[in-house]
């Protein structure tokens, strides 16, 4: 892009930001000002309100930089692969069979680092 297609990018960015702090701090404002009207209400406001700031800013470069991040990040999700569900019960066991014997060893160094603090103090 050229210099002024990016100043006017920033610019309109620029505005596009301000458009979604005064809508969100509407919507602060709002939800404490009805604050006696039923939370239902004062829910589906809010999210209306912060659709519309969400919609707003990811029409910004930064925004629209956001948006392709979490399409990208979905996508690598699905490349996971998961472990199955005896992976899972075996790693389970393991785990706590470590910490079995991990507090049975702090328990017995307790123990008899105790009595060896009682010997000397009397």
């Amino acid at each position: 892009m050229s210099d002024k297609s990016t100043t006017q990018a920033s610019g309109s960015d620029l505005v596009k930001w301000i458009a979604v702090a005064v809508i969100v701090a509407a919507g602060v404002y709002a939800n404490a000002y009805f604050a006696a009207e039923p939370l239902v209400f004062r829910v589906i406001g809010m999210l209306v309100l912060g659709g519309v700031a969400a919609w707003i800013a990811a029409k910004t470069v930064k925004g629209a930089a956001f948006v392709t991040l979490c399409l990208e990040a979905r996508t690598e999700i699905r490349k996971v692969v998961w472990p199955t569900r005896q992976e899972t019960t075996q790693t389970t066991i393991i785990v706590l069979l470590v910490v079995f014997v991990v507090a049975v060893v702090l328990w017995f160094l307790d123990w008899a680092l105790g009595a060896v603090i009682s010997r000397i103090i009397g």
